[in-house]
Order: structure tokens, then C-alpha cells, then sequence
């Protein structure tokens, strides 16, 4: 698929260098995105995903009221290298100064990822997500007094998403699932698991045919259904309503599928992937954040005796999820396992991953409610800390620059974690997505 773009040139103004900037900027997006026909600025524009301006003139600076009467991204493409000119700075700055608000990459990569960001915008329209759940935050929960917290359980919480970006939240069954998934012939799974390449990496007996018979199921119903774009499944509340958990079936359905997940139907969470995923094709993950400042009430809830002894402890936070570091695909680690599982809370048939990724820099980020902003902090990624008869037996250990600003303004103790430091990159997006970065 590709993005549809009006390319708009000041009238009179329209010359051979427009013309020769537009047929420049067309073979570079040609794989990205379709334009239409020119038109004039304060002309009727018809419906596409942005405009596009290949030359941008001094004209701008009289054209205030019509440059703010368009209601798509306006997008600066006015060097021959599929960039904006850094002559045009000034114009696009004073367009700031009145509200008008411009997509001007500084580099081609940019720019088709500013492509990527408006097909994904314009897919989220098209699209819902899916998640199984009963009574998620109801009495007879495993977890009820903790998840009756849950924003992204609220019904607000979805018709935000509805309103802002036209998504979806489609519920169904846990209960009915897990029987769908139980009545599966184990010699239907168990020849599924013959072909898993990666079966030497795992558990095995009845606990793997469980997983692989949720991962079956859940297939089925991502296969029948073609605007599903993320899917989640209440695993940890709602745990009594299956003999497993979904860990293995969210990873086989990204590698194979590109299916973005929520743990524990977080759709904040999805929404946020989708952003990693869709937009930025950057390997991420989510998991919980125990800041070390929080002292007993992180190490209690881990069921461990201490932190890590590290430098600056203040600014430093253990990543864990349900027993390890989160759930980490497999394409995107360097070590890989599947694992019986850890926490007492869901069945002792279920499994949990158990991965790692390489040190380095990342960026922990999460939609806020309302959608109006992102939280996001570019932190490092040290080293990792196993707790032996813990709820922590393989966490992370991160760095983030100051570790009291960051208690102060997180959000969740869900974050994903994206690979690399991307505040530019989500920066560069928030025009298009209509949010506002909240640095912590």
C-alpha cells in the first residue's frame, strides 16, 4: 500500500523548478507514496494523506490564512534529495510562529518514514483491536484490587481511540477461546510443534502443547478477520479461564504474521507498538518498570531482597515481566527461551518467555490517556540481574538520566521498550499522529 499525496504550489507561482522538484521528489517516494494531480494553495484539495509542498517560496509569508486552512500534515520536500532545504528553515519556522505546524525531514530515511507514519494513521481507521477478556477487572480475578486501576481498561479509554483515530476495541471471550483451544487434537498440534524450528529452545510435554494450541486457535481467528492490526488476551487476572498463557502464540503470530500484541490487553500498549512497529520497524517489546528509588514497594511485588548494586542507584530501573525481562520476540533477541512459568498467580501448565537483547541504548515510551501525549525517555540498557526463587529470575537493568524526574512524570508501569534512541524519530511522527512528546 501507499500514501496518496497532493503536491501544492503558490498561485501565480507554478514554474519549471516545481515541476522539476515534483518529478524529482516522485522517483524517490515512488515505492511510498501516489500523487495527485497539482493543485493550487486555496483551491478545494481533494482527499489524500498529506500535502506536499516541492518548493516552498517566500510567497508562504502571505499565504497565512490559506496555509492554515489546510487540514491535512503538510509535509516540505524542496531539496533534490528528498529533504527539506535548510534555506527554508526560516519559512517553515515562521509557519510555526502562526500555528501551522510542517513534516520537513532531514534526511530521504526521514522522509519515508514520515510515508510509513500516514499509511499507518490511515490504517488505524480501517482497523481494530482485538481483546479477550470476560470481566477483566472483575471479583473473582487473581488480581481484581490491582487491575480496577487499569486505565486501558476504562470505557473511555476506547472511545478515545475510536474518536482520535477511528480504532476499534473489539471484545470477546477468554472462556470460549481457551475451550476452542483445548479441544485441538494433540496430534494436530504436536505436528506443528515437529515444524517449530525453535523447538530445541523450549518446554515441552503438555505444557507446550497447551501454548501451541492457543497460538493455533488464536491464528484462526486473526486469519478470519482482515482488519485485526493488534490482539491482547487478559492472561493474568483472567488466568483461571485457561490452562496457559499466550506468550509462545504472540510470538510465533509476530514472526509469522507481523501481529502486534498487548500483554495483559493493555491497548495503550498496542498502540504504542504500532508506532515501533509500523512506523519506526524497530524491534520493541513491553514490560514493567521498578524504579530503584521505589524502594521496598518494587522488591516486594518482585520477591527479591535487594537491588543491583550499581553507580547512581536513583537513576537506575529493573525491567521485569512476569517472571524475565518482558516478552521479547525472538527475532528480536539475542538469547531465546521458552520456560515454564514463573508467577504462582497463572496455571502451572503455562509458559513465559525468557529472552534477552543486546545492551545499548533505548527509549521507553507509552501513549498517555487522552492521546495527547507520549511519554518518553531515552535511557541505556546496562546489564541484566537473575533473583533465584524470585518473581525476577532474568530481569534488565536500565539507566535513564534522572531517575526521580522520570518517577515523578511516568505514567504506567507498563512501557514499551523500543532499540535505540528514537525522540527524534517520534518527534519527527507527532505531527501526523497529533501528540505531543513528554520528556522524562
Amino acid at each position: 500500500m501507499k500514501i496518496t499525496l497532493i503536491p501544492v504550489y503558490f498561485d501565480p507561482g507554478r514554474d519549471e523548478n516545481f515541476d522539476k522538484h515534483l518529478r524529482i521528489v516522485k522517483d524517490l517516494l515512488k515505492d511510498n507514496a501516489e500523487f495527485i494531480e497539482p493543485c493550487a494553495l486555496g483551491t478545494t484539495l481533494p482527499k489524500a494523506d498529506a500535502v506536499i509542498f516541492p518548493q516552498m517560496i517566500g510567497e508562504a509569508y502571505n499565504r497565512i490564512e490559506e496555509l492554515k486552512a489546510i487540514s491535512m500534515p503538510i509535509m516540505v520536500i524542496t531539496s533534490e534529495f528528498g529533504t527539506v532545504n535548510m534555506w527554508d528553515w526560516e519559512v517553515v519556522h515562521y509557519l510555526k510562529l502562526n500555528g501551522i505546524q510542517t513534516i520537513c525531514p532531514p534526511s530521504l530515511e526521514d522522509t519515508k518514514l514520515a510515508c510509513r507514519a500516514l499509511l499507518a494513521r490511515r490504517s488505524l481507521a480501517q482497523s481494530k483491536f482485538v481483546v479477550y477478556q470476560d470481566d477483566p477487572a472483575g471479583p473473582t480475578g487473581k488480581q481484581s484490587d490491582i487491575f480496577k486501576r487499569f486505565y486501558w481498561l476504562e470505557k473511555e479509554s476506547a472511545q478515545k481511540m475510536f474518536e482520535k483515530y477511528g480504532i476499534e476495541i473489539e471484545q470477546r471471550s477468554f472462556k470460549e477461546l481457551a475451550k476452542r483451544a483445548s479441544q485441538i487434537p494433540d496430534n494436530e498440534a504436536q505436528q506443528v510443534i515437529d515444524n517449530w524450528k525453535s523447538k530445541h529452545k523450549s518446554i515441552t510435554g503438555k505444557p507446550l502443547l497447551s501454548a501451541v494450541k492457543l497460538y493455533m486457535e488464536l491464528k484462526k481467528e486473526y486469519a478470519k478477520d482482515d482488519n485485526i492490526l493488534a490482539m491482547g488476551l487478559n492472561c493474568l487476572n483472567e488466568s483461571g479461564s485457561c490452562d496457559t498463557t499466550p506468550c509462545l502464540a504472540w510470538n510465533l503470530l509476530y514472526q509469522e504474521e507481523k501481529l502486534v500484541w498487548g500483554c495483559e490487553a493493555d491497548t495503550m500498549v498496542m498502540l504504542t507498538e504500532i508506532l515501533a512497529d509500523k512506523v519506526l520497524q524497530v524491534p520493541f517489546f513491553m514490560t514493567n518498570l521498578y524504579p530503584f528509588i521505589m524502594g521496598q514497594a518494587a522488591l516486594a511485588h518482585e520477591r527479591i531482597p535487594h537491588f543491583p548494586e550499581v553507580d547512581k542507584p536513583e537513576n537506575h530501573i529493573l525491567a521485569a515481566h512476569c517472571g524475565y525481562f518482558g516478552l521479547l520476540p525472538e527475532v528480536f533477541s539475542d538469547k531465546w527461551n521458552l520456560r515454564k512459568r514463573v508467577l504462582a498467580m497463572v496455571n502451572e501448565n503455562s509458559n513465559v518467555i525468557d529472552a534477552t537483547m543486546h545492551t545499548g541504548q533505548i527509549t521507553l515510551v507509552k501513549f498517555q490517556p487522552y492521546l495527547k501525549k507520549i511519554s518518553l525517555s531515552e535511557a541505556e540498557l546496562v546489564g541484566y540481574i537473575q533473583y533465584e526463587n524470585s518473581d525476577c529470575l532474568n530481569g534488565g537493568i536500565i539507566k535513564v538520566k534522572d531517575g526521580q524526574n522520570f518517577v515523578d512524570k511516568v505514567v504506567s508501569h507498563h512501557y514499551v521498550v523500543m532499540a535505540g534512541h528514537q525522540k527524534a524519530a517520534m518527534k519527527l511522527i507527532a505531527n501526523i499522529f497529533d501528540y505531543e512528546l513528554e520528556i522524562i
